[in-house]
């Protein structure tokens, strides 16, 4: 089947009615969320998971993506007027943003925000889908042994993503692949963890752990707050000429766009690594280079087009391989096996109607970000003075309703509220929540595939070393996790010979 004519299923698929309708929903809700301080992607999807288990899982998937590229444009909203960036993808539009707020344009900042946000995530996402034929042809070419592999390699990623200490970034991780153990072992009728609970027979269900780690745990981090911007805000400037100004700046826009792609495409990359990469590459080459950190539009666009470049990016080791690299496609990838979708080749043939959808789900709306965004500049200053008090309540009800409807089990519950305490533990403690993710996420994909591929091969263990593609992602993860320690016995060997 040829790229056009999934993508004109895709497009069929998205233009149909309710489908259009969740899509502009999870945007908007996406903005909103973005514009709150503390809030961010992942909790937003994570509240919105369970409840879209009536949904058809087109519907369900499209208003996830929706919610998710709408909060990295929402997240510049409070970086402007309040100086206080909503999402970590919106850290360096601090620099440039708040200055031209003080400076009476807030209304030109917010305006190229949302042109340069739906330009950037437009320009990743077409690249994505003509990139998407080979991509298609390397994921065809993975079978158990790969899958095992690749999980192995996603695992061995917890070390990048753990900022801080490695050491415990691995123990978030192994907490994780724990947490991920209890009840049936795959294939086998052993219990694990299950202490004689017919309830937990079935695991811990992934969403709750989800809707704990990133809903209830920020709630206990704002339960201090009583309003998240305290200051009115003056909204003043010129919209169209901010929309003016983010078009003269192309190049800055479509590089940054692109940095974005890239760095999102890593897995713990991170928008956050991708903004001041495009950030500082813009400063690097501008002409002008005293003016970023005074209120630069280049500084802006660069920063707002890199953050919405990330979600195609990121989205391709999500659903190619299962492998999130952020709180965001994590909950999006909990979302794909919520509806019965595998990451990897069956997307891409049997699925390619919804997948598609999926995908340019983004292209239109970064359509809807720009309009949204602009028809609510004059508004925008009452979303960042929300008062938590108001928060709190309704996320924590939202988040207890979708512990119940995900199975009608009262571990679920239990799982997200006890999840949530350890997710502000470890955030508070500087353990990696995302570490943890990956460790219940993967751990239980590398076991099932390490089982079946030792089926496959009669129990050698050789599978592994003489299929190239899986020794050569096995070896990547032993460089990752071992590189470090072998390079610093390098440089000591090296010196002790010199001297």
């Amino acid at each position: 089947m040829s790229l056009h004519e999934p993508i004109l299923a895709g497009l069929e698929i998205l233009f149909s009615w309710p489908t259009i309708g969740w899509m502009v929903l999870g945007v908007v809700i996406g903005i909103v969320i973005g514009a709150l301080p503390g809030m961010g992607a992942s909790l937003g999807m994570a509240i919105a998971l369970p409840l879209t288990l009536p949904l058809q899982s087109v519907n369900a998937l499209i208003l996830l993506v929706g919610i998710y590229s709408g909060s990295m444009y929402g997240g510049s909203i409070a970086a402007i007027l309040i100086n206080v960036p909503g999402t970590a993808g919106s850290a360096a539009t601090t620099l440039d943003g708040y200055p031209r707020s003080r400076m009476g344009e807030a209304k030109n900042a917010i305006a190229i925000s949302a042109t340069s946000s739906a330009i950037g995530g437009t320009f990743s996402l077409i690249t994505l889908l003509l990139l998407m034929p080979i991509l298609i042809e390397v994921v065809l070419l993975f079978q158990t042994p790969e899958y095992f592999a690749v999980a192995v390699l996603g695992l061995s990623l917890i070390v990048v993503v753990a900022r801080g200490s490695i050491v415990k970034g691995i123990l978030s991780g192994a907490f994780g692949v724990l947490l991920a153990t209890v009840g049936i072992a795959p294939m086998t009728p052993t219990q694990r963890y299950t202490f004689g609970r017919l309830q937990l027979m079935d695991g811990l269900d992934f969403i709750a752990i989800l809707i704990g780690l990133f809903a209830i745990a920020e709630m206990i981090k704002l339960a201090s707050e009583g309003t998240i911007a305290k200051n009115d805000v003056d909204i003043s400037g010129n919209t169209v000429s901010g929309i003016k100004e983010a078009l003269s700046k192309p190049v800055t826009m479509i590089k940054s766009s692109y940095i974005g792609m890239l760095v999102g495409a890593i897995p713990g990359g991170g928008s956050s690594a991708a903004n001041f990469l495009s950030y500082g590459e813009a400063m690097r080459s501008s002409s002008n280079p005293d003016e970023f950190g005074e209120g630069s539009t280049e500084g802006l666009v660069a920063s707002e087009a890199s953050n919405n470049g990330t979600i195609g990016g990121s989205i391709i080791p999500t659903i190619s391989f299962g492998i999130p690299g952020s709180g965001a496609t994590a909950v999006l990838l909990g979302g794909l096996l919520m509806h019965g979708l595998r990451p990897g080749p069956q997307l891409f043939e049997a699925q390619a109607g919804t997948t598609y959808a999926m995908l340019l789900s983004i292209l239109v709306g970064n359509v809807v970000i720009l309009a949204v965004g602009l028809l609510l500049i004059t508004r925008a200053s009452y979303i960042t003075k929300i008062s938590t008090t108001t928060i709190i309540p309704m996320v924590i009800v939202l988040s207890s309703l979708g512990g119940i409807a995900l199975r009608s089990n009262w571990v679920d519950v239990v799982t997200v509220f006890l999840l949530g305490v350890l997710g502000y533990w470890m955030m508070q403690s500087n353990y990696s929540v995302i570490a943890f993710v990956l460790g219940a996420i993967l751990g239980p994909i590398a076991e099932e595939n390490f089982i079946r591929s030792l089926q496959l091969s009669d129990g050698s263990y050789m599978i592994f070393a003489t299929r190239p593609i899986t020794a050569t992602i096995l070896l990547a993860a032993f460089l990752i996790l071992f590189g470090p320690i072998l390079k610093q016995l390098y440089e000591r060997t090296s010196g002790a010979i010199t001297s």
